[in-house]
């Protein structure tokens, strides 16, 4: 059976439908509908319906990570759905924050929708199955903090500022015919780590394909050129990204990585 996953939000739009700073995909899989983030407005529910899909008919919903430009629709989201579940890491909370010497800024979930919708969200842990050939992986990688502190990610607790070792952060793993399908929407962990987690947890399965953002936009030539070259060591067939990778790092990569590499955009339709 094929999986068909449809791009709802991202930065690049398309003729009619429009784009925004945030990613919000739609997977159709074994007769069920899964909504993975909700874009940074409700966005998402328009290019829906000229999509051609009602939110009504959503199952389940996942969160990729605390940050407003995959969460800020959940809202918007619950309203017009009543049956689907987001489901949610354990250590989700209205704590992140992007932090530079004494200036602070927020950029995590709407603050109150934990505690608006407590019967609509569902708190995960572990390696969690959504539902058959579906699962939520967290982060299994030690040292994580190294990255937040490099990207000036905070999180505010009651004692104090941490850095984000992005413990609220999941990749979505699908059971496919041509293999495993990972979706991570920003990989602020890393994508060569996430690759490495999913290996771990599934050791007997080959990893296809790879869909999400990169968060290179902020990087060095040097530093795109290094997850380039650990990607392509990879046996990997399908890699699709844009949001957070933005133009400049996508044209670096698809300079060393070819027809490998393929570009997130608004209304891209991806069969597998």
């Amino acid at each position: 059976m094929k999986t068909k996953i449809t791009v709802i939000s991202d930065n690049i739009p398309n003729d009619r439908l429009q784009g925004e700073w945030g990613l919000c995909l739609l997977i159709e899989y074994q007769g069920k509908k899964i909504l993975v983030d909700a874009g940074a407005s409700d966005l998402f529910l328009h290019n829906m319906k000229e999509l051609g899909f009602d939110v009504k008919d959503v199952d389940y919903a996942t969160l990729s990570h605390a940050h407003y430009d995959h969460a800020n629709g959940i809202p918007a989201f619950f309203e017009n759905n009543t049956k689907a579940k987001f489901h949610i890491r354990e250590t989700t909370a209205a704590d992140c924050y992007s932090r530079k010497w004494i200036f602070h800024k927020y950029i995590g979930i709407p603050k109150k929708m934990m505690n608006d919708y407590p019967d609509r969200i569902e708190i995960v842990s572990g390696d969690y199955k959504v539902t058959d050939g579906v699962y939520l992986i967290p982060h299994k990688t030690p040292g994580l903090s190294r990255i937040g502190k490099r990207e000036s990610m905070y999180r505010k607790t009651a004692n104090g500022w941490v850095v984000d070792d992005f413990s609220h952060e999941q990749s979505l793993v699908l059971e496919t015919d041509q293999g495993l399908l990972i979706v991570n929407s920003c990989s602020h962990g890393g994508v060569v780590n996430i690759i490495n987690e999913i290996k771990e947890t599934f050791p007997d399965q080959k990893i296809y394909g790879y869909i999400g953002g990169f968060h290179l936009f902020n990087k060095t030539d040097k530093e795109i050129n290094e997850v380039a070259d650990h990607l392509q060591e990879t046996d990997l067939s399908y890699i699709c990204t844009g949001h957070c990778t933005k133009e400049h790092a996508y044209d670096l990569l698809k300079e060393k990585m070819g027809d490998r590499l393929h570009q997130l955009q608004v209304g891209l339709v991806i069969e597998i």
